[in-house]
């Protein structure tokens, strides 16, 4: 124990910010951990306990990964759920539940919690062989594309051409009439989820805008919390806005991305993200922060009086319309999605929401989102990040001025481990890299990988 303590002295004093938690606390993460990704990975996606061993629990944050090492997931494949035993006498509980994927139960639950996970869902779809519709698949999966440049960068991004620490697991490269080019590391198929991480929170946007289509949601108008409904109650002046743009002002600590109790120690949305004071005016400031997105979502939530037609609301008015079936929205135990980042989804359901885009919304005939959504999350927020980093829209990164090598119109959606949706409407092109990069080490680089595919494919920068 002596180790992570020392491990995260050093990094709460360095890069990361940590709020001193415990050993016993740092152990139950470490479980919820292995106990998350090993139910995810083995119910979500169907991988063998070496594939997780290899991909998820290794490269991993640096302030568990002593500790992962040391912990054994037991599968119970009957019950569908993973236990991981630590401390001796303290277990964490991962359950699966059909198109929801796994949901981690606190912290202290006893396997007889496990029953009381609803599951809205009573089965899954009868999946399908993923055959590409609505593209034309021209070359079919790992197969060369007939364009020697695009091959080459290609072959390059399986190696660490593009980064020291990047390990691909896949690349995507669609149009709306064609997969251009498809190719997967050894044990992967179309039909392979995977963690989207960060990736989650602009699936989580395109979620808000079928809400704003329906006139469920303003953008525009407050938030509305609960939680933050006394008139005494500065944050109420808070908007969806403001959430979407990552300008909410509220306090998430120096690190916004480090939200460890909900990812990790099985805590709820409701207990974590709504409960954060104001630092500065709603609007006046960007950070970026896992809450602003569970808070967004959070917002949605609210507008449903009952927890089943909320989990449902996702795959009936957005996944199921695209195909996008190879999807699980996780949620925390009581049924708000993690939308933050706990999604596991395919490259080929990635590429339907970037092709979705592309067709400003509009899906086989049907207006999914608004008409001007494209262009609402494209437009840089008030305040913006350090012109070191990508600008940033409504849950999207921009790749505008900042990146002259890009079309101007290039917008991404950028998550963890090297998980990247680029759409780039002026040249109807949508790219999907997914991978399992490296902690500690420089990731996939997606704007030398996005420049260079266009190079190869004789796109002119704009």
């Amino acid at each position: 124990m002596k180790k992570i303590t020392l491990l995260s002295t050093l990094l709460c004093s360095s890069f990361f910010v940590c709020s001193e938690e415990t050993d016993t606390t740092l152990n139950a993460y470490a479980a919820g951990y292995v106990a998350n990704f090993t139910c995810s990975a083995t119910f979500n996606a169907g991988k063998s306990k070496d594939q997780i061993d290899i991909d998820e629990l290794t490269g991993i944050y640096p302030l568990i990964a002593d500790t992962v090492k040391t912990l054994k997931a037991n599968i119970d494949t009957e019950h569908k759920r993973v236990i991981v035993d630590y401390d001796k006498d303290k277990q964490r509980i991962s359950v699966w539940r059909p198109r929801l994927g796994c949901v981690d139960l606190p912290v202290g639950a006893s396997l007889k919690a496990a029953t009381l996970v609803q599951a809205p869902f009573k089965e899954n779809l009868a999946y399908q062989k993923d055959d590409g519709k609505p593209w034309q698949t021209l070359n079919g999966v790992n197969k060369a594309t007939g364009n020697k440049a695009l091959d080459e960068v290609i072959a390059q991004a399986f190696t660490r051409h593009y980064g020291e620490g990047a390990r691909t697991s896949a690349i995507l490269i669609a149009s709306p009439e064609a997969i251009l080019a498809e190719q997967y590391k050894a044990g992967f198929t179309p039909e392979t989820a995977q963690r989207t991480w960060s990736v989650a929170k602009s699936i989580g946007a395109s979620i808000i805008g079928v809400a704003v289509a329906q006139k469920r949601l303003d953008v525009t108008k407050p938030a509305g919390l609960e939680s933050w409904s006394h008139p005494l109650d500065p944050r109420g002046e808070i908007t969806l806005e403001n959430l979407l743009h990552m300008a909410s002002g509220l306090d998430s600590n120096k690190a916004g991305n480090r939200t460890d109790r909900v990812y990790m120690g099985g805590g709820l949305v409701s207990d974590t993200a709504t409960h954060t004071a104001l630092e500065v005016k709603p609007g006046s400031r960007w950070k970026y922060a896992n809450n602003d997105t569970m808070l967004a979502l959070r917002t949605l939530r609210e507008t449903f009086n009952d927890e089943a037609s909320y989990l449902r609301y996702p795959y009936d008015n957005l996944l199921d319309k695209i195909g996008m079936q190879h999807t699980f929205l996780e949620s925390d135990w009581q049924s708000d999605f993690i939308l933050s980042s706990q999604v596991w989804t395919t490259s080929r359901d990635l590429a339907r929401l970037g092709l979705l885009h592309l067709n400003n919304g509009r899906w086989q005939g049907e207006q999914i989102l608004p008409k001007d959504w494209l262009s609402y999350i494209s437009k840089p927020a008030p305040a913006q990040p350090p012109v070191t980093a990508p600008g940033y829209g409504a849950q999207w990164w921009l790749y505008n001025e900042r990146f002259p090598e890009l079309p101007n119109d290039t917008i991404a959606a950028r998550g963890n481990r090297g998980q990247f949706l680029v759409i780039i409407p002026s040249e109807q092109l949508v790219i999907v890299r997914r991978g399992y990069d490296l902690a500690g080490l420089n990731g996939f680089s997606e704007h030398d990988f996005t420049r260079d595919v266009l190079k190869a494919l004789g796109k002119v920068s704009h």
